[in-house]
């Protein structure tokens, strides 16, 4: 017998927005509430690697492939010290059946205390952001009682994410190094950084320092690298301003790359503007046209900001553009050593289809 068919029958845990839609469904994982802001991801797998991307904290991950949680999880997958998500939605929550898993999702989700909610119309929820936007919203999933009506008054007093620097939230709190081999010395900005940047960084041979994302400029340079790497990261971009200046002063001292919030916060230090996108880009199936090859690109995003178009000065070109909707996807400094992409060429999860801009970074160091 289906020991959740009671909490599948009464359905009493929902996800309220602040628009006054409510989604019922059935809790698993910690119950606890919570407010955040609800995005959908359109990736068929890799949940685990979405679960622990710093770049999700505040917000809610809403899974649109039907069946979660078949292949469980392991301590091989994961993508950074904790979970920063505020809670998982699902449709089907399925017990693991998989040589490499560890634990269940659900376990995993309850050690970590993170909330889910499944038995989600998780189409209907999906397209519903689609058309409105990316929504504040409340997950209530605690045993007690609570109206939908209060859950919609609690999503919509939720102070949300605009103007919140969530990457020093998320960021490591002490430098560390990642390796401590390699030709070339890489000093990394740890805006959310996920581990598999680090990997291929190390792969691309270069050694890699991580440091805490609010350290000045100058204790890098000190450290002699012969590059920086800006990493990806959640939030509000203009809100991170310390990262901007520091942009602003390691420029043409040193090669930068930069992913995501990297991406924008090296467009915001050369003086362009970001706007917030109506629901954001979340999944590995992306495609992306790489404008100097003419070649397209099946890309892993994670981000609710992007670059305006036609803030960005004079100095940066556009390199890359989403096929989508049409938005800038990277950019380059066209007299300094300096270049950036929004989308996640490390994916995990995702395909591999960008990894050359890592072989990017590190011929701009020999250059250099």
């Amino acid at each position: 017998m289906d020991r959740q068919w009671k909490a599948k029958r009464e359905r009493k845990a929902f996800l309220a927005l602040a628009d006054g839609t409510v989604f019922p469904g059935w809790s698993f994982g910690c119950l606890k509430d919570a407010a955040g802001e609800a995005v959908f991801n359109t990736g068929m797998t890799g949940y685990q690697e979405i679960l622990t991307d710093p770049s999700y904290a505040g917000q809610f991950v809403l899974l649109t492939a039907p069946e979660i949680g078949n292949y469980g999880v392991n301590s091989r997958d994961v993508e950074s010290r904790d979970l920063f998500l505020q809670g998982l939605l699902v449709r089907e929550l399925n017990e693991p059946s998989n040589y490499r898993s560890e634990e269940s999702l659900e376990t995993y989700l309850m050690r970590h205390g993170k909330p889910g909610l499944a038995g989600l119309d998780t189409r209907g929820l999906t397209l519903h952001l689609r058309n409105y936007g990316s929504q504040k919203a409340y997950m209530h999933v605690e045993n007690t009682f609570m109206s939908h009506e209060e859950g919609v008054e609690r999503a919509r007093l939720w102070s949300g994410l605009d103007g919140v620097d969530t990457a020093s939230l998320v960021s490591t709190p002490v430098p560390y190094d990642f390796n401590e081999q390699g030709k070339h010395f890489v000093c990394a900005y740890d805006f959310g950084i996920k581990t598999n940047i680090l990997r291929l960084l190390a792969e691309h041979d270069m050694k890699v320092r991580v440091f805490p994302a609010g350290t000045p400029a100058s204790e890098l340079l000190a450290a002699k690298p012969d590059g920086i790497f800006l990493s990806n990261g959640p939030g509000d971009p203009a809100a991170v301003v310390q990262a901007q200046d520091n942009i602003k002063f390691l420029l043409g001292k040193v090669p930068l790359m930069g992913i995501c919030l990297g991406h924008q916060l090296l467009g915001l230090a050369c003086g362009g503007r970001t706007i917030k996108l109506k629901f954001g880009h979340h999944g590995c199936n992306h495609p992306v046209k790489n404008l100097a090859a003419d070649t397209v690109e099946i890309t892993s995003q994670n981000h609710n900001y992007a670059l305006e178009e036609t803030s960005l000065p004079p100095c940066l070109e556009v390199t890359h553009r989403n096929l989508n909707d049409q938005t800038v996807e990277g950019v380059r400094h066209r007299e300094l050593p300096a270049f950036s992409v929004q989308y996640h060429p490390e994916a995990a999860p995702g395909p591999c289809d960008s990894t050359y801009l890592f072989d990017t970074f590190q011929t701009m160091m020999e250059k250099q």
